[in-house]
Protein backbone atom coordinates (compact mmCIF):
# COMPACT_ATOMS: atom_id res chain seq x y z
CA UNK A 1 0.00 0.00 0.00
CA UNK A 2 1.00 3.61 -1.01
CA UNK A 3 2.48 5.36 2.22
CA UNK A 4 -0.11 8.72 2.39
CA UNK A 5 1.87 12.19 1.85
CA UNK A 6 -0.53 14.20 3.94
CA UNK A 7 -2.39 13.05 6.60
CA UNK A 8 -5.30 15.33 8.62
CA UNK A 9 -4.86 13.88 12.43
CA UNK A 10 -7.92 14.64 14.25
CA UNK A 11 -7.95 18.09 12.92
CA UNK A 12 -10.17 20.51 15.30
CA UNK A 13 -10.68 23.67 15.28
CA UNK A 14 -13.14 25.85 18.37
CA UNK A 15 -13.22 29.41 17.79
CA UNK A 16 -15.36 31.39 20.89
CA UNK A 17 -16.72 28.32 21.78
CA UNK A 18 -17.99 27.12 18.59
CA UNK A 19 -16.46 23.75 17.14
CA UNK A 20 -15.44 24.45 13.20
CA UNK A 21 -13.91 21.19 12.57
CA UNK A 22 -14.36 18.31 14.29
CA UNK A 23 -11.26 15.93 14.21
CA UNK A 24 -11.15 15.34 10.89
CA UNK A 25 -8.93 12.33 9.38
CA UNK A 26 -7.81 12.27 5.85
CA UNK A 27 -4.81 10.59 4.19
CA UNK A 28 -4.08 12.07 0.87
CA UNK A 29 -1.91 9.61 -1.72
CA UNK A 30 0.46 10.32 -4.31
CA UNK A 31 -0.65 10.91 -7.88
CA UNK A 32 -4.64 11.18 -6.92
CA UNK A 33 -7.09 13.83 -7.40
CA UNK A 34 -9.15 14.53 -3.99
CA UNK A 35 -11.89 16.86 -3.95
CA UNK A 36 -13.47 18.24 -0.98
CA UNK A 37 -16.88 19.06 -1.10
CA UNK A 38 -19.21 20.35 2.00
CA UNK A 39 -22.48 22.67 1.97
CA UNK A 40 -21.85 26.55 3.10
CA UNK A 41 -20.42 26.97 5.95
CA UNK A 42 -19.28 23.42 6.02
CA UNK A 43 -15.60 24.28 7.17
CA UNK A 44 -13.78 23.69 3.90
CA UNK A 45 -11.71 27.15 4.13
CA UNK A 46 -11.36 26.48 7.67
CA UNK A 47 -9.65 23.11 7.06
CA UNK A 48 -7.25 24.50 4.07
CA UNK A 49 -5.96 27.37 6.48
CA UNK A 50 -5.21 24.49 8.97
CA UNK A 51 -3.77 23.07 5.97
CA UNK A 52 -1.40 25.39 4.44
CA UNK A 53 -0.41 27.46 8.38
CA UNK A 54 -2.49 30.53 8.41
CA UNK A 55 -4.98 28.85 10.84
CA UNK A 56 -3.45 26.62 13.78
CA UNK A 57 -5.86 23.85 14.55
CA UNK A 58 -6.97 23.59 18.34
CA UNK A 59 -6.45 19.92 18.19
CA UNK A 60 -4.88 17.30 15.91
CA UNK A 61 -2.24 17.88 13.23
CA UNK A 62 -0.89 18.13 9.81
CA UNK A 63 1.40 15.96 8.34
CA UNK A 64 3.20 16.19 5.49
CA UNK A 65 5.63 13.96 3.67
CA UNK A 66 5.94 12.42 7.51
CA UNK A 67 6.67 15.95 9.18
CA UNK A 68 4.81 17.92 11.24
CA UNK A 69 3.01 21.17 10.08
CA UNK A 70 3.20 22.22 13.81
CA UNK A 71 7.22 20.98 14.98
CA UNK A 72 8.40 21.94 11.62
CA UNK A 73 6.80 24.02 9.59
CA UNK A 74 9.44 25.79 7.09
CA UNK A 75 10.07 22.52 5.69
CA UNK A 76 6.67 20.73 6.05
CA UNK A 77 5.58 23.90 3.96
CA UNK A 78 7.52 23.40 1.37
CA UNK A 79 6.53 20.31 -0.10
CA UNK A 80 3.40 22.59 -0.68
CA UNK A 81 1.69 24.58 -3.44
CA UNK A 82 -0.98 26.46 -3.29
CA UNK A 83 -3.59 27.80 -5.20
CA UNK A 84 -6.17 29.90 -3.81
CA UNK A 85 -9.03 31.32 -6.76
CA UNK A 86 -7.25 33.96 -9.02
CA UNK A 87 -3.61 33.45 -8.69
CA UNK A 88 -2.20 37.27 -8.16
CA UNK A 89 0.70 37.85 -10.41
CA UNK A 90 2.82 41.11 -11.55
CA UNK A 91 0.71 42.04 -14.51
CA UNK A 92 3.10 44.73 -16.03
CA UNK A 93 5.91 41.71 -15.86
CA UNK A 94 6.41 38.98 -18.38
CA UNK A 95 5.19 35.50 -17.19
CA UNK A 96 8.62 34.40 -17.65
CA UNK A 97 9.84 37.33 -14.92
CA UNK A 98 6.76 36.66 -12.43
CA UNK A 99 8.09 33.01 -12.47
CA UNK A 100 11.78 34.19 -12.05
CA UNK A 101 10.80 36.50 -9.00
CA UNK A 102 8.57 33.28 -7.44
CA UNK A 103 11.99 31.27 -8.10
CA UNK A 104 14.10 33.57 -5.67
CA UNK A 105 11.60 32.55 -2.66
CA UNK A 106 12.69 28.20 -2.86
CA UNK A 107 15.68 27.19 -3.01
CA UNK A 108 17.57 25.90 -6.00
CA UNK A 109 14.48 26.23 -8.58
CA UNK A 110 17.28 26.31 -11.47
CA UNK A 111 15.86 28.14 -15.24
CA UNK A 112 15.82 24.37 -16.36
CA UNK A 113 13.00 23.91 -14.05
CA UNK A 114 11.07 27.41 -14.89
CA UNK A 115 11.38 26.08 -18.08
CA UNK A 116 10.19 22.49 -17.89
CA UNK A 117 6.85 23.92 -15.71
CA UNK A 118 6.24 26.27 -18.53
CA UNK A 119 6.05 23.48 -21.33
CA UNK A 120 3.92 21.64 -18.30
CA UNK A 121 1.41 23.93 -18.82
CA UNK A 122 1.38 24.81 -22.10
CA UNK A 123 2.64 28.31 -22.08
CA UNK A 124 5.79 28.55 -24.26
CA UNK A 125 3.99 30.67 -27.04
CA UNK A 126 3.25 33.16 -24.45
CA UNK A 127 5.52 32.94 -21.46
CA UNK A 128 7.91 36.23 -22.62
CA UNK A 129 4.81 38.62 -23.19
CA UNK A 130 3.14 40.81 -20.33
CA UNK A 131 1.02 39.35 -17.92
CA UNK A 132 -1.70 41.89 -18.75
CA UNK A 133 -2.50 40.44 -21.79
CA UNK A 134 -3.05 37.31 -20.75
CA UNK A 135 -6.93 35.38 -20.70
CA UNK A 136 -7.72 33.99 -17.36
CA UNK A 137 -7.15 30.66 -18.58
CA UNK A 138 -3.70 31.80 -19.17
CA UNK A 139 -3.30 33.56 -16.09
CA UNK A 140 -4.59 30.15 -14.08
CA UNK A 141 -1.98 28.01 -16.17
CA UNK A 142 0.69 30.82 -14.69
CA UNK A 143 -0.34 29.99 -11.31
CA UNK A 144 -0.36 26.48 -11.67
CA UNK A 145 3.27 27.00 -13.01
CA UNK A 146 4.43 29.00 -10.22
CA UNK A 147 2.60 26.54 -7.29
CA UNK A 148 4.94 23.32 -9.07
CA UNK A 149 8.44 25.50 -9.29
CA UNK A 150 9.90 24.33 -5.91
CA UNK A 151 8.82 20.38 -6.95
CA UNK A 152 5.89 20.01 -3.76
CA UNK A 153 4.84 16.33 -2.91
CA UNK A 154 0.99 18.48 -2.15
CA UNK A 155 -0.92 20.94 -4.27
CA UNK A 156 -3.61 22.44 -2.76
CA UNK A 157 -6.32 23.79 -5.28
CA UNK A 158 -9.14 26.44 -3.58
CA UNK A 159 -12.14 26.95 -6.05
CA UNK A 160 -9.35 26.70 -9.22
CA UNK A 161 -11.94 27.11 -12.24
CA UNK A 162 -13.50 30.20 -10.89
CA UNK A 163 -14.63 32.55 -13.64
CA UNK A 164 -12.76 30.30 -15.99
CA UNK A 165 -15.30 29.34 -19.51
CA UNK A 166 -15.16 25.20 -20.28
CA UNK A 167 -12.63 25.06 -22.75
CA UNK A 168 -10.45 26.57 -19.94
CA UNK A 169 -11.67 24.38 -17.22
CA UNK A 170 -11.17 21.78 -19.15
CA UNK A 171 -7.78 22.87 -20.50
CA UNK A 172 -6.98 23.25 -16.99
CA UNK A 173 -8.13 19.94 -15.81
CA UNK A 174 -6.32 18.46 -18.26
CA UNK A 175 -2.98 19.84 -17.06
CA UNK A 176 -3.67 19.09 -13.63
CA UNK A 177 -4.37 15.18 -14.41
CA UNK A 178 -1.45 15.38 -15.98
CA UNK A 179 0.47 16.90 -13.11
CA UNK A 180 -0.68 13.94 -10.66
CA UNK A 181 -0.15 11.48 -13.05
CA UNK A 182 3.24 12.11 -14.74
CA UNK A 183 5.05 14.09 -11.01
CA UNK A 184 3.25 11.82 -8.74
CA UNK A 185 1.90 15.04 -6.83
CA UNK A 186 -1.15 14.60 -4.20
CA UNK A 187 -3.99 16.78 -5.15
CA UNK A 188 -6.42 18.35 -3.26
CA UNK A 189 -9.37 20.54 -4.54
CA UNK A 190 -12.25 22.79 -2.98
CA UNK A 191 -14.73 23.86 -5.40
CA UNK A 192 -18.73 24.49 -5.85
CA UNK A 193 -18.89 22.55 -9.21
CA UNK A 194 -20.13 18.77 -8.82
CA UNK A 195 -19.86 18.06 -12.51
CA UNK A 196 -16.32 19.30 -12.89
CA UNK A 197 -15.11 17.60 -9.33
CA UNK A 198 -16.68 14.11 -10.72
CA UNK A 199 -14.58 14.75 -14.26
CA UNK A 200 -11.36 15.79 -12.24
CA UNK A 201 -11.01 13.74 -9.35
CA UNK A 202 -10.36 10.46 -8.51
CA UNK A 203 -12.16 10.13 -4.90
CA UNK A 204 -14.23 13.10 -2.65
CA UNK A 205 -14.17 13.82 1.17
CA UNK A 206 -17.19 15.37 1.87
CA UNK A 207 -17.58 17.71 5.03
CA UNK A 208 -20.75 19.12 6.93
CA UNK A 209 -20.72 20.92 10.00
CA UNK A 210 -17.17 20.32 10.54
CA UNK A 211 -17.57 16.43 10.32
CA UNK A 212 -16.36 14.17 7.46
CA UNK A 213 -19.45 12.75 6.23
CA UNK A 214 -17.95 10.52 3.62
CA UNK A 215 -14.79 9.62 1.68
CA UNK A 216 -15.10 7.60 -1.46
CA UNK A 217 -14.09 7.26 -4.82
CA UNK A 218 -16.18 8.23 -7.43
CA UNK A 219 -15.07 5.95 -10.89
CA UNK A 220 -14.91 2.54 -9.09
CA UNK A 221 -18.33 2.08 -7.24
CA UNK A 222 -19.47 -1.50 -8.88
CA UNK A 223 -22.93 -0.22 -10.36
CA UNK A 224 -25.84 -3.00 -9.56
CA UNK A 225 -28.32 -0.71 -11.54
CA UNK A 226 -29.28 -0.39 -15.06
CA UNK A 227 -30.69 1.94 -17.13
CA UNK A 228 -33.93 -0.40 -19.30
CA UNK A 229 -35.35 1.56 -21.92
CA UNK A 230 -37.94 -0.69 -24.06
CA UNK A 231 -41.45 -0.25 -25.41
CA UNK A 232 -44.29 -0.80 -24.54
CA UNK A 233 -43.31 0.27 -21.24
CA UNK A 234 -46.45 -1.60 -19.68
CA UNK A 235 -45.29 -4.60 -21.02
CA UNK A 236 -41.72 -3.81 -19.69
CA UNK A 237 -43.20 -2.96 -15.93
CA UNK A 238 -45.20 -6.00 -15.79
CA UNK A 239 -42.20 -8.39 -16.58
CA UNK A 240 -40.70 -6.52 -13.88
CA UNK A 241 -42.98 -7.02 -10.86
CA UNK A 242 -42.93 -10.27 -12.34
CA UNK A 243 -39.54 -10.79 -12.04
CA UNK A 244 -39.45 -9.41 -8.79
CA UNK A 245 -37.21 -6.64 -9.57
CA UNK A 246 -36.89 -3.64 -7.34
CA UNK A 247 -37.35 -0.55 -10.38
CA UNK A 248 -38.28 3.07 -10.45
CA UNK A 249 -38.88 4.82 -14.04
CA UNK A 250 -36.93 7.06 -15.09
CA UNK A 251 -36.86 9.38 -18.17
CA UNK A 252 -37.94 7.30 -20.71
CA UNK A 253 -37.35 3.89 -19.26
CA UNK A 254 -36.55 2.58 -15.85
CA UNK A 255 -33.87 2.61 -13.35
CA UNK A 256 -33.46 -1.50 -12.50
CA UNK A 257 -31.50 -3.12 -9.18
CA UNK A 258 -30.03 -6.11 -10.20
CA UNK A 259 -26.63 -8.51 -10.71
CA UNK A 260 -24.88 -8.38 -13.49
CA UNK A 261 -25.20 -12.11 -14.03
CA UNK A 262 -28.85 -11.61 -15.28
CA UNK A 263 -28.76 -8.68 -17.41
CA UNK A 264 -28.56 -11.14 -20.81
CA UNK A 265 -31.07 -13.47 -19.37
CA UNK A 266 -33.72 -10.51 -18.80
CA UNK A 267 -32.82 -8.86 -22.14
CA UNK A 268 -33.14 -12.28 -24.00
CA UNK A 269 -36.45 -12.74 -22.09
CA UNK A 270 -37.45 -9.27 -23.19
CA UNK A 271 -36.92 -9.58 -26.84
CA UNK A 272 -38.37 -13.04 -26.63
CA UNK A 273 -41.40 -11.47 -25.24
CA UNK A 274 -41.85 -9.20 -28.39
CA UNK A 275 -40.67 -6.21 -27.00
CA UNK A 276 -38.45 -3.17 -28.57
CA UNK A 277 -35.76 -3.27 -26.46
CA UNK A 278 -33.52 0.18 -27.29
CA UNK A 279 -30.98 0.45 -24.48
CA UNK A 280 -29.39 -1.37 -21.41
CA UNK A 281 -26.67 0.17 -20.05
CA UNK A 282 -24.88 0.53 -16.18
CA UNK A 283 -26.84 3.47 -14.20
CA UNK A 284 -25.03 4.82 -11.45
CA UNK A 285 -25.81 8.34 -9.53
CA UNK A 286 -24.17 11.49 -10.35
CA UNK A 287 -22.05 13.17 -8.03
CA UNK A 288 -24.61 16.03 -7.41
CA UNK A 289 -27.13 12.85 -6.14
CA UNK A 290 -24.70 11.63 -3.72
CA UNK A 291 -23.74 14.55 -2.39
CA UNK A 292 -27.59 15.68 -1.98
CA UNK A 293 -28.49 12.31 -0.66
CA UNK A 294 -25.10 12.61 1.58
CA UNK A 295 -26.02 16.36 3.23
CA UNK A 296 -29.59 15.77 3.31
CA UNK A 297 -29.77 18.37 0.63
CA UNK A 298 -27.23 20.84 1.83
CA UNK A 299 -26.16 23.28 -0.64
CA UNK A 300 -22.69 23.48 -2.39
CA UNK A 301 -21.24 26.58 -1.77
CA UNK A 302 -21.68 29.60 -3.96
CA UNK A 303 -18.90 30.62 -6.53
CA UNK A 304 -17.64 33.38 -4.45
CA UNK A 305 -18.39 32.61 -0.93
CA UNK A 306 -16.30 30.85 1.46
Amino acid sequence: MTEPIVQLQNLSKTIRGKQLIQKLNIDLYPGQITGFLGPNGAGKTTTIRMMTGLMHPTEGNVIIDGLSLKEHYEEAISKVGVIVENPEMYKFMSGYKNLLHFARMHKNVTKERIQEVIQQVGLENRIHEKVSTYSLGMRQRLGLAQALLHRPKFLILDEPTNGLDPAGIREFRMYLRKIASEEGVSVFVSSHLLSEIELMCDRVAVIQNGQLIDLRDIHNESSSFYYVEAQPKEQVSAYLEQCDFNFVAENQGYVVEMKKEDVPAMTTQLVQAGIQLFAVQPHQKTLEDQFLEMTGGGQIAEANSK
